[in-house]
């Protein structure tokens, strides 16, 4: 009974722990809502994309900050955003919920509209290192259009769809349970519900095969 207490209290622990890294990514998205008249005291902003080497997201973000802040442009450009989601899998037999892009080798940017006017803000933006160009034409960028980038936004404050888990199981295969009442179980998996990350598992009780459902995170593979 102890050791279930434990588990209880760690497994609580981690729940306050993402919920605080959730709400602190989503004071970050709910400030990169807000409109551009707001943010820019006057200077209407649109959200543009930037491509940029693929892994080097982070960076471009950082160098874009510090260019601008270098070059004293640095009020001219608004919140710089690198899209994340939230993704459940399976590890060791938990469920772990990790941060992906999923936007990879693009960042997205809030800048006054037609940012190719600007010369010193256009040579910032081209000369922060790890960014090849905008979406658009090779000279003049094309804003990204509001539903769109409100589609976007709602993805990250994890409005649209719950996390997708990453699954790596099969019908038919033989997997072990390893928490909740059937714990110890060993049967086949006879249908995945990919959406609910759920199993239905037929195992053997009292000489009888019984559909059992758990959750991803509750089996493992033998």
């Amino acid at each position: 009974m102890a050791d279930i207490e434990e588990q209880g209290a760690t497994e609580t622990e981690r729940d306050d722990v993402q919920a605080g890294a959730a709400d602190v990514q989503n004071a970050e998205v709910s400030e990169a809502a807000k409109t551009p008249e707001q943010q820019a005291e006057g200077v209407k902003r649109r959200w543009y994309a930037l491509h940029v080497y693929s892994g080097q997201e982070a960076n471009v973000k950082k160098n874009l900050q510090l260019h601008a802040q270098q070059e004293d442009c640095a009020d001219k450009i608004g919140e710089i955003l690198i899209p994340m989601e939230e993704v459940a899998e399976i590890k060791s037999g938990e469920k772990k919920i990790s941060k992906r892009k999923f936007f990879p080798g693009y960042v997205l940017v809030q800048l006054p509209e037609h940012p190719e006017r600007d010369p010193k803000l256009w040579a910032v933006i081209r000369d922060t290192p790890g960014v090849s160009g905008f979406i658009g034409s090779r000279n003049v960028p094309v804003p990204m259009e509001d539903a769109e980038v409100e589609a976007i936004l709602a993805e990250m404050r994890g409005e649209s769809e719950r996390p997708k888990p990453k699954v790596k199981f099969e019908p038919g295969e033989r997997v072990k349970i390893i928490d909740g009442p059937f714990s110890n179980f060993l049967g086949n998996i006879d249908d995945i519900n990919v959406e609910r990350g759920t199993l239905k598992v037929m195992v053997e009780i009292f000489e009888r095969l019984t559909s059992v459902e758990v959750e991803f995170w509750q089996v493992e593979k033998i």
